[in-house]
């Protein structure tokens, strides 16, 4: 296990499709266990593989002292409701904007035995669930915001 330095955005593969994991091995292993010790720090909601150089389809979480992982992420549901508030991210650092996300979103995946596992979650946890499978398609939640904030944020980050 290691604690991984987190990529940031200009970083290329932060824009990366993730591929999906084929094979559970030893590599696989390593890099979900690399995945919920960087994850596990105080501050930190989620993870994904490709914010520490790695673009294979895994994430990790840690909401309300309930740390874990899931391999090749799919968003299964996710409510008609919404939730409004500022989000951030490891890869933008110190940079919150207001980001509307589902309130609720169920994922499903596979653990480190290929059994199927699911993760659901309103508030914190259905927006950590939707950031990092976004970040998993390639995509920041900066695409997400609204055309003015995007534009506060864009200049923002040309500061960084």
């Amino acid at each position: 296990m290691a604690m991984r330095d987190i990529r940031v955005i200009g970083d290329p593969v932060l824009r990366t499709v993730c591929e999906p994991i084929r094979k559970i091995d030893g590599s696989v292993r390593s890099l979900v266990a690399d995945l919920l010790e960087t994850v596990d720090t105080e501050g930190r909601a989620g993870l994904a593989a490709n914010q520490i150089g790695v673009s294979l389809r895994a994430f990790s979480y840690n909401i309300d002292d309930e740390v874990g992982y899931v391999l090749n992420p799919a968003i299964a549901e996710l409510s008609e409701e919404s939730q409004d508030g500022d989000e951030g991210c490891l890869s933008v650092p110190g940079l919150w904007f207001p980001t509307k996300r589902a309130y609720y979103a169920r994922v499903v995946g596979i653990n480190l035995e290929g059994e199927e596992v699911m993760v659901e979650g309103t508030g914190l946890m259905a927006r950590c669930l939707q950031h990092e499978v976004d970040h998993l398609d390639g995509h920041l939640y900066l695409d997400r915001l609204d055309r003015a904030a995007r534009k506060r944020a864009m200049a923002a980050v040309r500061d960084l």
